[in-house]
């Protein structure tokens, strides 16, 4: 090497010894600003960044594999499947959130707001199908509505109908049936979270509108509607992100929308073309989404609390008999006829030895991945939120946002991301219950998370800052400080995890090991077979475990 190399690379050398302490401080510059100055520890954040990681795996999968689906494949899917398909998921979609919006709104304007008898009473008894999956359902008004169900035979016994009306003509496996079913079942949604929205209606703006002269109808109208309006688009957007992912009740009624063309896709090893397919459900989903934040943002309502007085109640006069057959027959038909058609096969299944050690097999295979899932859930959300809610900036807003992105997405598409992670790169899981407790981590880690905040948000920041004078890091202080003191929501968070996690069905349904059935898999495949007495104590008790959480999601809306 020439001696004016030698220089030349001494000279740089130089520079960069000079130049390499100014870069770092301008990183450390623009890292604490990030932050605001107040960064978290390394590990918190690492640890955090890992979580975002893994409830990123069926997008990023899902995106990357489309990709590389091919022309054909994706010409093919335009010109035949995805038309058929966005109509069947769309109007179902639209039917139902429209459908639930009436139901539930009323049924809160009734239950809050008027003097219908025994109302303490109607607020929890209308809630209740909440704790009954669609799924479940389905398989009841298959078994009153089928082909050979209970209205059928009543129906052929009862010769005046058969005169007048000619043979038995309702078809529960159609649009009309799955609409049903999912509206009667996923109503809650709305009315949980009107009702709540209609209990802290400030009576002023009623007062006014009526010395005004309007009437009750336009003070509803043109007053509290707009004032509901958030409520009744949160409510909406839940129905309607649940019936885009809802796989159980359309594949019984066999009715074929994106999520149960994926689930088929995927079972005839199709992988390309199921994530097309999902690649698309996606974009519906985000549409759905932006639509819906978009219209909240043109319309928006405040009410101020400093003269807050509770809101009327509306005497029905007249219509009480009507309005007290209204609720009485919605609560007939999403709690009451369930309910009776489960306890009636379940005696039977009981009877002729239902519940034998396969039985409390595959309710054991559920409580061993629900709580796996619940814990994990509890362990993954505490870091998270309290990234967000005390180091807040691009960063944890990131993390926050991919932590929610599993609970938009169908079972079926976070079920084929881990398949194709887990089979490709991490065998060692594939193939175990692990992989089906962490699927329901990456769907059910937002219900943990919501109820987590609710309890950091009512410990003050101060609290760290003691710790931290102390020589804590920020992971001790969380550990030992914060998760005492926030510990019962955490819980509560745990438990709406185990819960949901007990009903999911189509993640279950792909994923889990050979011999691992679990209550939910019974109950389809057996309903799938018309075996309704041995479905029926598995849906029981999946009912009677859901209704646990009822409280807490009454307090809370």
């Amino acid at each position: 090497m020439g001696i004016k190399n030698i220089i030349q690379l001494n000279n740089n050398a130089k520079v960069g010894e000079r130049f390499s302490p100014t870069l770092l401080r301008f990183f450390r510059r623009k890292w604490l600003h990030v932050w605001k100055k107040n960064p978290p520890g390394t590990g918190l954040l690492v640890f955090g960044l890992s979580i975002a990681m893994i409830m990123s795996i069926p997008i990023v999968y899902v995106v990357w594999r489309s990709l590389f689906a091919g022309t054909n494949r994706w010409l093919r899917l335009l010109d035949q499947r995805i038309p058929e398909l966005l109509w069947n998921t769309l109007s179902l979609t639209a039917a139902v959130t429209t459908s639930t919006i009436i139901i539930g709104v009323s049924l809160a304007w009734i239950v809050i707001r008027t003097d219908i008898p025994g109302k303490k009473i109607w607020r929890w008894l209308l809630a209740i199908p909440l704790t009954i999956p669609p799924y479940v359902g389905a398989v009841t008004y298959i078994i009153v509505f089928g082909r050979s169900g209970w209205a059928r035979d009543l129906w052929r016994d009862t010769a005046w109908l058969v005169n007048v009306f000619g043979d038995y003509s309702i078809n529960i496996y159609s649009f009309w049936g799955v609409f049903f079913v999912l509206t009667m079942f996923t109503y809650p949604y709305v009315y949980l979270i009107a009702s709540a929205s209609l209990r802290k209606m400030n009576r002023n703006y009623e007062e006014a509108a009526y010395s005004q002269g309007f009437s009750a109808s336009e003070v509803f109208w043109k007053v509290n509607l707009p004032l509901m309006r958030p409520a009744i688009g949160a409510g909406g957007i839940l129905v309607s992100l649940y019936v885009l992912g809802d796989f159980g009740a359309i594949a019984t009624l066999r009715y074929v929308t994106f999520t149960a063309a994926i689930y088929f896709q995927r079972a005839a090893f199709d992988t390309a073309s199921a994530s097309v397919l999902s690649l698309v459900l996606i974009f519906l989903t985000i549409i759905i989404l932006w639509m819906e934040s978009k219209t909240r943002k043109k319309n928006k309502y405040y009410q101020t609390s400093n003269t807050y007085r509770e809101p009327l109640t509306l005497e029905l006069g007249k219509w009480k008999p009507i309005v007290v057959f209204y609720v009485s027959l919605i609560f007939f038909l999403s709690v009451l006829l369930p309910i009776s058609v489960l306890v009636y096969w379940s005696k039977i299944g009981i009877s002729m030895g239902a519940l034998d050690g396969r039985f409390f097999g595959f309710a054991l295979n559920s409580l061993k991945a629900s709580s796996f899932a619940a814990l994990i859930c509890m362990l993954f959300a505490m870091p998270i939120i309290y990234l967000k809610a005390r180091y807040p900036s691009i960063i944890t807003s990131f993390i926050d946002k991919l932590s929610y992105a599993g609970y938009a997405l169908p079972g079926v598409i976070v079920a084929l991301g881990f398949v194709f992670i887990f089979n490709n790169h991490l065998p060692i899981l594939y193939g175990t219950f692990y992989i089906v407790a962490l699927a329901f981590v990456v769907r059910f880690l937002p219900q943990a998370m919501q109820a987590g905040e609710a309890s950091l948000s009512l410990l003050s920041p101060r609290i760290d800052e003691a710790a931290r004078s102390l020589g804590y890091p920020p992971w001790k202080v969380m550990l030992k400080v914060i998760l005492p003191n926030m510990l019962p929501g955490v819980l509560s968070g745990g438990a709406l995890v185990f819960v949901s996690s007990i009903k999911e069905l189509p993640a279950t349904l792909m994923l889990r090991p050979p011999g691992f059935d679990t209550l939910a898999v019974r109950v389809y495949f057996e309903a799938a077979e018309a075996v309704y007495h041995l479905a029926a104590p598995a849906a029981l008790l999946i009912v009677i475990v859901s209704i646990l959480p009822l409280q807490y999601m009454l307090k809370k809306y």
